[in-house]
Parts: structure tokens; C-alpha cells; sequence
């Protein structure tokens, strides 16, 4: 078990298909697709993709009727590759009527994303508070929906899509005061008090209070820690993180890590997502792979061997160090989804490719397996270090093929099987 000192904050469990979110449960990753719902083999594809790379629960769009009608096709498709991931359907202006006119999309679904900025949460019907949603009502269809079929739903809030009469009127009563708040300050607060009096209301027409997950994205690092942080301190529902529009490349990585490492070392967040903009023909799995590696490295949980690698200098002018700590990396990534199954505790293995004897030594010694490459200049050999003893120099045209030997030896032997 990876330890650490933080406290989490305490919450509600929502249970999502078979993963539980909140109440100390171990902080869920999550992703989505970006497939057209309709193609249902190509979304079941990319579902399983993001599922082998570790996504938790996979979000699809369900825009269409073309889309609902797939959904129970891509459930089909995903069991027959074995591939249990939850899915959730991400609404918005007609999920009321889709979620009504496709019972089979409704139940297929593990949980339903619904925001109440375009969805829609009048009450001009008396008989919405008895839990008889009217037509004119879409949120309270969907509650509807999500009661008949036992779901739960995230009431997720964004920034650009946030109710525009709750901005004008808080707007108004801030402009009456003697001393009126900053305009972003009252937009946080609107995004606040749209996702609480949304969870409310959802509970006053009969969904239980443990079948709420709550969100509020933004697109500012500062804005998104603000929020969470006042969010956190007025309820007890599971919180799902993650900005909004992050970015692309480093950038979205650097936001999405800076504002998600700040609220996840507070205790605050039950479930994550990073919304990286993938390069043209990119691979949509990296967004899995940066959430997973956030929270490993703050000591949250674990899920695959890390390596440590130096970052090269001008001691270190050829790439063999760069290229076997790129490669073997890659490696133990790819082994997951089997090693996952046969050994337990992989997961926490930590592997070490150094690049010259200045602090390759003593790095290699420190994780479970590690290996100091020669540097400019040095002796054409590199020492491998099995938890912190030297147990063979390796030398020639095969180093990289010899060390995972070495390394898959080690996790025969060291983990034990399932």
C-alpha cells in the first residue's frame, strides 16, 4: 500500500455500476470518448482502449437519437470483449426525451451526467415537488429517469454553460450592495449555488442522497481551486475534479496537474479527470494516463511500475539512457493489464535508468531494480542493482533486451500471484 498523510475529506459513497466513488473509496479515474456515439463499434473500441489504459468509468455523448439507440449495442460490444467498464451518458439540451424514449440507453447506463445550465429546472408545474415531473420540466425528467432505473447522476455545473437567469439575478443583488464582490467572485458563487440548489431540488423530487456526485469546471487553475474549495466546505457529496477545456499538450497537462494536485493534497476530489485536447490522429489514452500518474506521484494510489530516470547533461551526450528509460517505461505500462491479473503489488514497483556514475549508483540502489548506464567517456558497462545490491554488470548490443529480462524475472519472483 502507498502511504501518505493526507486526509481525505469525508463524503457520501456513490456507487457507479460497481465502482464506488466517495467515502474513503480509493480516488477514481476517469475519462471519455470523443467518437460519435452512433458508430457504436468505434465508440465500444475507444471505451475499451481507455478501460485497458485504466480509466474507471468512460463518459460517451449521448446527443442523438442515433446515439441512444447504439447505447445498448456498445454495452453489447464491450461484454463480449469483456470489458465491464462503467459507461455514463453525458446530456444535455434533449436528454429528457431521450432518456425517455429509449429505456434500453437508460438502463444500459451506469450514471447520468446532467447539467443544469442547459437542461433545464423550472418549476411551473405543482406537481414537480410530488416527484411527477412535467414535460415542460426536463431536470425533473431526468431525476425521474434516474430514480426509475436506480441510477445515480452527476450534477456537473460549467462555467460556460451556467444558468444565465441565476447569473443576472445574483448579479443584481450584488450590485445592490455597499460594497459589491468582484464579477468573478459572483460568478464562482453562482456556480456554487447552481450545483447545491440543483442537488437539492434533485433529492426533493425523491433521489437519494447517496446517488449525487457534484461538479463545477472552469477553464483557470485559480478559479477551479477556489470553487472546490468552498464547494467542499458546503456538503458532503462526492466530488468529481477536473478543468474544464485544459489544453493542449504541456499545457493542459501542467494546468490540469497544478489545480488537481492542490484540491487532491487538501483531501478534496473523489474522482478525476484531465481534459487534455489530443493532437490531430492523437492517442486519446493519454488523458488516463496523466490522471493515473498525478496520483501516483502525490502518493495516492498506484498503478503502475514508475521509472526514475536522470535528466541527462553534458556527461550524458548519447541517448542510450533516454532511449532504455523511454522504452522500458513503455514496456511496464503495456505488461499492466496482464500483470494486473497474475501478480499483486507490481503496481508499486519502482524502476530506476540512470545515465552516468555520478548519481547512478546510488539511484539504481534505491529502487527495486535499477541499472547505470556509462556515461561520456566512462567504462562501457552498466551495473543493475536488485533492491539495493549489485547483481550484474551487463555490456554489449543487448543491454535494453537483458534488463527486461531482468525486470520481468523480478516480477515472477517477487510478486505474488493471484
Amino acid at each position: 500500500m502507498i502511504k501518505n498523510e493526507i486526509q481525505r475529506r469525508v463524503t457520501q459513497r456513490v456507487m457507479v455500476g460497481g465502482v464506488s466513488i466517495g467515502g474513503y473509496a480509493p480516488i477514481v479515474v476517469q475519462s471519455m470518448t470523443n467518437t460519435d456515439t452512433a458508430d457504436a463499434k468505434g465508440t465500444a473500441q475507444q471505451v475499451f482502449e481507455l478501460a485497458q489504459a485504466g480509466s474507471e468509468l468512460v463518459r460517451i455523448t449521448v446527443n442523438t437519437t442515433e446515439a441512444a439507440a447504439q447505447v445498448p449495442r456498445i454495452r453489447e460490444i464491450l461484454d463480449g470483449m469483456g470489458c465491464n467498464v462503467a459507461l455514463i451518458g453525458d446530456f444535455h439540451y434533449n436528454g429528457h426525451r431521450l432518456l425517455t424514449e429509449f429505456p434500453e440507453c437508460a438502463q444500459a447506463l451506469a450514471k447520468y451526467r446532467i447539467n443544469p445550465g442547459n437542461v433545464g429546472n423550472n418549476r411551473k408545474s405543482t406537481k414537480l415537488l410530488a416527484g411527477h415531473p412535467g414535460e415542460e420540466d426536463q431536470f425533473a425528467m431526468m431525476i425521474s429517469v434516474a430514480m426509475r432505473y436506480n441510477k445515480p447522476v452527476r450534477i456537473g455545473v460549467n462555467w460556460g454553460s451556467l444558468d444565465q437567469d441565476l447569473v443576472v439575478r445574483m448579479m443584481d443583488e450584488n450590485a445592490k450592495l455597499s460594497q459589491p464582490k468582484e464579477v468573478a467572485e459572483v460568478t464562482r458563487e453562482a456556480l456554487i449555488t447552481s450545483a447545491l440548489d440543483s442537488a437539492r431540488r434533485a433529492e426533493e423530487l425523491g433521489l437519494p442522497h447517496d446517488r449525487i456526485v457534484l461538479s463545477c469546471k472552469v477553464s483557470e487553475v485559480q478559479d477551479l481551486i477556489a470553487v472546490y474549495r468552498t464547494l467542499a466546505q458546503r456538503c458532503d457529496y462526492p466530488l468529481h475534479l477536473g478543468l474544464t477545456e485544459a489544453g493542449m499538450g504541456s499545457k493542459g497537462i501542467v494546468a490540469s496537474t497544478a489545480a488537481l494536485a492542490v484540491l487532491l493534497q487538501e483531501g478534496i476530489g473523489d474522482t478525476i479527470r484531465v481534459s487534455l485536447t489530443p493532437e490531430p490522429g492523437g492517442d486519446r489514452t493519454q488523458e488516463v494516463v496523466v490522471a493515473q500518474e498525478i496520483l501516483q506521484t502525490m502518493g495516492l494510489r498506484a498503478f503502475a511500475p514508475m521509472v526514475t530516470a536522470c535528466p541527462g547533461c553534458g556527461r550524458t551526450t548519447s541517448t542510450v539512457f533516454q532511449e532504455l528509460a523511454q522504452s522500458i517505461q513503455s514496456y511496464l505500462r503495456a505488461q499492466m493489464p496482464l500483470w494486473s491479473k497474475q501478480y499483486c503489488g507490481v503496481e508499486e514497483m519502482k524502476v530506476a535508468v540512470m545515465g552516468c556514475i555520478v548519481n547512478g549508483p546510488g539511484e539504481s540502489k534505491l529502487a527495486n531494480i535499477g541499472i547505470s548506464l556509462p556515461g561520456t567517456g566512462e567504462n562501457p558497462a552498466a551495473p543493475v542493482y536488485v533492491d539495493g545490491e549489485k547483481v550484474i554488470t551487463l555490456r554489449g548490443e543487448n543491454i535494453a533486451q537483458d534488463f527486461q529480462k531482468i525486470v520481468d524475472d523480478y516480477v515472477e519472483r517477487k510478486y505474488a500471484k493471484r
